[in-house]
């Protein structure tokens, strides 16, 4: 059972899964990612990219347009498949395109370029973080958040990484879910620090100080 460190702040009640956040966990994205597609598919690496990016609502899918728009043709593999959707798979702009089977933004192997996102790809040549360019499903993964209201008005914020089964139907034909094997537990460091940049982005500085004060092995 997993074992949940607490903290308060303001009106929410943040809810850390202390043994995911002291795991050594990190992205082994084309170093044997199996990929998301009901076969093992480490060669294509493609990662969690096989759909599109689920945006979170209307100003972050304004916002990945715009950024869409300064993305160099070098760096960007299928910037010519923009079309009268955009970037989005139709007119409501919930989800980002797929291009021959997989996110628009995913420059394949072999591309000159550069292979991966081409989103975070023209982030790190501008200095960027791509925190601030990518959908955020993308950059928060492997992390979730789950939000419920409680009777006192105080809301639970429950920090834990995500499950096949949080894929919903497609989790169960899934080559595998990356956080429940041991093949992504090789990080040299704890992912309260590997991922203390997504981390703080989620909950602010200030709950990610305390956090990892509380975290932090007694000397």
């Amino acid at each position: 059972m997993s074992e949940f460190v607490e903290i308060l702040h303001g009106d929410t009640r943040w809810r850390f899964d202390r043994g995911f956040l002291s795991s050594n966990w990190t992205c082994i994205w084309g170093r044997g990612c199996k990929g998301i597609l009901d076969h093992p598919a480490e060669q294509l690496q493609q990662g969690c990219c096989s759909v599109g990016a689920e945006l979170a609502d209307v100003d972050e899918a304004m916002t990945i347009s715009a950024l869409a728009a300064t993305v160099s043709p070098a760096l960007w593999q299928f910037h010519d498949r923009v079309d009268a959707d955009d970037v989005f798979s139709d007119a409501t702009r919930t989800n980002t395109k797929v291009v021959d089977g997989a996110c628009i933004f995913l420059n394949r192997p072999g591309y000159a370029g550069g292979t991966g996102c081409a989103l975070h790809l023209t982030a790190l040549a501008a200095g960027e973080s791509p925190t601030d360019w990518k959908p955020s499903v993308c950059w928060q993964l492997p992390i979730r958040v789950e939000w419920e209201m409680q009777p006192d008005r105080i809301e639970d914020a429950t920090v834990r990484a995500w499950s096949r089964a949080d894929w919903g139907d497609e989790g169960t034909t899934m080559a595998w879910c990356c956080t429940e094997g041991p093949e992504a537990y090789v990080g040299e460091q704890a992912v309260i620090d590997s991922l203390a940049e997504e981390l703080g982005a989620l909950v602010g500085t200030e709950v990610y100080v305390r956090l990892r004060e509380r975290l932090r092995p007694a000397e």
